[in-house]
Formats: structure tokens, C-alpha cells, sequence
């Protein structure tokens, strides 16, 4: 005789291959179930997922970097999972449930985008749907919370460059911004002395201040450049990995390693090595 139980019903979903969200759902609701459910993930919250949550994102955009397209499959995955934790998190508090997260930022969209699903013109540059798409949401904001800064909104979670793009954005939509690149040009050759003679007077308290001013303006240039701040030092990363390990693997075909050379050998490899990747 069949067994019709929801016990019954749940596994059959667990294990059916073609169950899509409502599988991945019930998985959660099983891994969280207190009778029976796993003991790390019963004793996990909000607070404790969150910093997994982060993580998963940065190794989407990782997987993107490298183009690994059966990663990004599984990263997209991992990712998922995070917002189907949160969801049923929030579900077992009565708060809301992964359906109203759906509906949610499908609500969202079709606002957001009027001259997709609405009558307004399609005839604009994706710059100006940028501003448009901000200034519905600006609307969205003042509505729930009446009167607020134009720097509301921007998350203090952010890693820092990009929270200071953020929030540069912000200011410039309402003329709080340099005319051009050349103006922040002339900026940074400003806050780099002011770095250099803090340095120079031993103040580390002060150099640690100029140094952050420093930072904010590069990340200022880089809105003007339009260039990904984040994605450059990423880049920038990759290079000197690259780079170094390639001193590395020099080193060790002649049988040694890093600490037995000088900087100046080392530097030597490095731009032999950069010579080598042209």
C-alpha cells in the first residue's frame, strides 16, 4: 500500500531530481525540522548565516572572474541556498516566507522598470534609466520613511571602496560632486602630501586619517573613470599572485626559495616575469 504520510511526501520531493525550488525548500524545512533535522543547522540564525551569505557572493563573483562557468553554476547554487536559509529563518518567526521574498522583488521589478512593463518611453541610454531607476527608488524610500538624507540606504556592510562609490553616487545626483577626472586628479596629488608629511612626522594617528581621505578619493576617480574600484584591485590582486608565484617557481628550478634571496634578485625575477607576460 502506498504511503500518502507528509514524511512520505517530503522524501519523495528530497529525492525527486526534478523538484526544482519546492525541493530546495523542503530540504531547508527538513534540515531545520527540530525532530529530526541537523543539529548544526538547527542551532544556526540570522547573525550566524550572514557572514556565509557574504562569502557565497564574493565566490560568484570569483567564478565570474575566472570565467568558470560549471563554478558559477555551482556558486549560483550555494548563493540560493542563502536566501532559502534566511527565508525559512524568517518563516519559523512568523516574519515572512521565501513566497513573499518572490513576490517581493518581482513587485519591485515590474515598478522599477516602467518602460518595460508600464507606458513609459523605452527611448532612453541605460544611463538614464540608471537615474530613473533611483529616483523611483528615492520615491519608494520617502514614502516608507518620510524625510531622509540622500546617503540613506547605502549599506554599512558594504566592503568599504565600494560603499564609498555608493555614497559619492548619492552626493552627485544632488551636484555634490568634481566637474571631471582632472579635478580629482588634482585632489589626490593633494591628499597624497598631506599622507607623505604626516608620514614624515611621525603623526599615525593622523597619516591613518589622510591615508582613508586618499583612499575615498581614488575611489572617487574611479566613479569618474567608470571603473569598478573593487574589480580593478581584484585585478591588481590576481597580477601580483601571478607574478610572485612566477618568482616562486624561478626560485625553485634553481633550487631555492624566497628567504634565500635578496630583494634585489627578487626584484630582478619580478620583471623578467612581467617581461614574459608582454
Amino acid at each position: 500500500m502506498k504511503d500518502n504520510s507528509p514524511r512520505s511526501d517530503s522524501d519523495a520531493l528530497v529525492h525527486d531530481a526534478e523538484g526544482g525550488m519546492p525541493r530546495l525548500i523542503e530540504i531547508m524545512a527538513r534540515l531545520r525540522d527540530p525532530e529530526g533535522g541537523c543539529p548544526w543547522d538547527l542551532v544556526q540564525t540570522f547573525e550566524t548565516i550572514a557572514p556565509f551569505t557574504i562569502e557565497e557572493a564574493y565566490e560568484v563573483a570569483d567564478a565570474i572572474e575566472r570565467r568558470d562557468h560549471g563554478d558559477l553554476r555551482d556558486e549560483l547554487g550555494d548563493l540560493l541556498l542563502q536566501v532559502v536559509y534566511h527565508a525559512r529563518l524568517a518563516q519559523e518567526d512568523d516574519h515572512f516566507a521565501f513566497d513573499d521574498v518572490v513576490r517581493a522583488i518581482s513587485d519591485k521589478m515590474v515598478r522599477r522598470h516602467p518602460h518595460v512593463f508600464g507606458d513609459d518611453s523605452r527611448d532612453k541610454t541605460p544611463e538614464e534609466q540608471t537615474r530613473d531607476w533611483e529616483t523611483i527608488k528615492a520615491g519608494e524610500r520617502g514614502a516608507q520613511q518620510g524625510p531622509i538624507s540622500a546617503l540613506d540606504g547605502v549599506a554599512a556592510g558594504l566592503p568599504a571602496l565600494t560603499r564609498s562609490v555608493k555614497l559619492q553616487n548619492r552626493a552627485a545626483r544632488v551636484g555634490f560632486d568634481w566637474p571631471d577626472a582632472g579635478s580629482v586628479l588634482d585632489k589626490i596629488a593633494e591628499e597624497t602630501a598631506e599622507l607623505v608629511e604626516e608620514h614624515r612626522r611621525g603623526d599615525t594617528e593622523k597619516a591613518f586619517e589622510e591615508y582613508g581621505d586618499l583612499m575615498f578619493v581614488m575611489a572617487n576617480l574611479a566613479r569618474h573613470l567608470k571603473i569598478d574600484p573593487e574589480a580593478a584591485l581584484r585585478a591588481a590582486n590576481a597580477k601580483f599572485t601571478r607574478r610572485f608565484q612566477g618568482i616562486e617557481a624561478m626560485l625553485a628550478a634553481q633550487g631555492r626559495t624566497p628567504t634565500d634571496s635578496t630583494l634585489e634578485e627578487m626584484d630582478e625575477l619580478w620583471n623578467a616575469v612581467k617581461k614574459r607576460e608582454g
